[in-house]
C-alpha cells in the first residue's frame, strides 16, 4: 500500500478491489491501483447535495472541450472577433465557452453565468439552484499553435457573481497537459483528479499544502515595472528563484501550488491596474492557494476582499506562498510611504 498526507492511492490487485469500482478499463486500475472516483469523494467529504451535482456535471465537460482541440487544431488563427476586453478571440476559446455556457443553461443547475468571452452576465430561467458561476473557459489560448499546457477557472458563487472572492463556496480548475487534471476545493482542502481514457476523474492527491520554494512567475516586462515590484523581483533573484513563466496562468499557478514560490502579475506602467481579471482568474485560483496554505494580494491587501464593480475588472495579482506575499506588500507599504 501507499499512502501519505497528499496522496490517496492504494496498491491493490484489481479483482481484489472494492465493488464500487465500476471502471475495470481504467488505466489507472489496469496498472493495479485504486483510487476514489471524484463522486464518492464529494459524498465522503460531506459537500452539499446541490454544489456535489454542479462540480461533477462541470467535471464532465473537460472531456468535451479537449474534444474541440483536434478539431480546430488546424486554425489556431484568430477569428476576427475580440472578447469584452478587445482581446483577439480563437476557435477554440469559442467552441470552450459555447461548451459551458450551453451546457451549463441546459442544465438549469445554474442561476448566473459570467464568462471571460461574454459582455454580460446570463440569467438561467427557471434554474434550479441559486449558484452563480464565474468562468474563464479556456486560459492560455495564445499557447496553442505550440501545443503547451492550457486551462479551464472556475469559481462558483452562492448567488450573484459581483460579490467578494472570499464568499465563493468552491472553485476548480482542469488543465489540460500530458494528463488532464481537475483540482478543487470546497473550501475544506485542496484536492487534485486524474482523468482517465473514459472521462472518469480519480483522487490522485489530498489536501495539498503548497510548500516552501523558490519559483518565480513574473509577467509583464521588466522595464515597466513599478518601483516596489521591481526592488521585489530583485530581492527574490537575489535569495535564489528560478523564473518559470509559461504563459498560460492557470497552469503557472499550478506549479505554484506544487513546487512553491509565488506568481504575479502586477499593476505596470501602462496598466496600473493590472492585466488579469478578478473574476475569472484572480478569484477563484486565490480560493485554491488561500485553502492550499498560501495568500493572494493586489499589493496591498488580499485581493479577495475586493467587491468586484463590474464583470470585466481587472486587478494586480500576487499568488502563492504566504511569505513572498507579505514580502510584497512590504515593499508597496515602504514605497508609498517614501512618496
Amino acid at each position: 500500500m501507499y499512502r501519505d498526507q497528499t496522496t490517496y492511492h492504494t496498491k491493490i490487485p484489481v479483482q481484489g478491489g472494492p465493488k464500487r469500482v465500476h471502471r475495470a478499463g481504467s488505466f489507472l486500475l489496469r496498472a493495479g491501483w485504486y483510487c476514489m472516483i471524484l463522486s464518492e469523494f464529494l459524498k465522503n467529504e460531506g459537500t452539499e447535495k446541490n454544489l456535489a451535482e454542479l462540480i461533477l456535471f462541470l467535471s464532465t465537460q473537460a472531456s468535451e472541450v479537449r474534444k474541440g482541440f483536434l478539431s480546430t487544431c488546424m486554425n489556431t488563427a484568430a477569428c476576427g472577433t475580440k472578447n469584452m476586453f478587445g482581446e483577439d478571440q480563437k476557435p477554440l476559446d469559442k467552441y470552450a465557452d459555447d461548451v459551458f455556457v450551453e451546457a451549463l443553461k441546459k442544465s438549469k443547475l445554474v442561476r448566473y453565468i459570467a464568462t471571460e468571452e461574454q459582455d454580460s452576465i446570463i440569467e438561467v430561467k427557471d434554474a434550479k439552484n441559486n449558484f452563480g458561476v464565474v468562468i474563464d473557459p479556456l486560459d492560455g489560448s495564445s499557447l496553442l499553435d505550440v501545443n503547451l499546457c492550457v486551462g479551464s477557472i472556475i469559481g462558483i458563487c452562492p448567488g450573484n457573481v459581483l460579490d467578494k472572492g472570499k464568499n465563493m463556496v468552491a472553485a476548480l480548475y482542469m488543465l489540460y497537459g500530458p494528463l488532464t487534471l481537475l483540482t478543487v476545493t470546497t473550501g475544506s482542502g485542496v484536492h487534485e483528479f486524474v482523468q482517465d481514457e473514459k472521462g472518469e476523474f480519480f483522487l490522485r492527491q489530498k489536501d495539498i499544502r503548497i510548500p516552501d520554494g523558490k519559483i518565480y512567475s513574473p509577467g509583464a516586462l521588466r522595464k515597466d515595472y513599478l518601483p516596489a515590484h521591481a526592488a521585489w523581483i530583485a530581492d527574490l533573484e537575489g535569495q535564489g528563484y528560478k523564473l518559470r513563466f509559461s504563459g498560460c496562468f492557470v497552469a503557472d499557478v499550478h506549479q505554484i501550488l506544487h513546487k512553491g514560490g509565488v506568481f504575479t502579475y502586477p499593476a505596470y506602467q501602462g496598466k496600473e491596474k493590472g492585466k488579469l481579471r478578478l473574476l475569472y482568474e484572480a478569484n477563484p485560483m486565490g480560493m485554491l492557494i488561500c485553502e492550499a496554505g498560501g495568500a493572494v494580494s493586489d499589493g496591498h491587501k488580499s485581493y479577495r476582499e475586493i467587491v468586484p464593480t463590474d464583470i470585466g475588472q481587472r486587478v494586480p495579482i500576487y499568488i502563492g506562498g504566504k511569505r513572498e506575499i507579505a514580502q510584497i506588500e512590504e515593499y508597496v507599504k515602504k514605497s508609498e510611504k517614501k512618496e
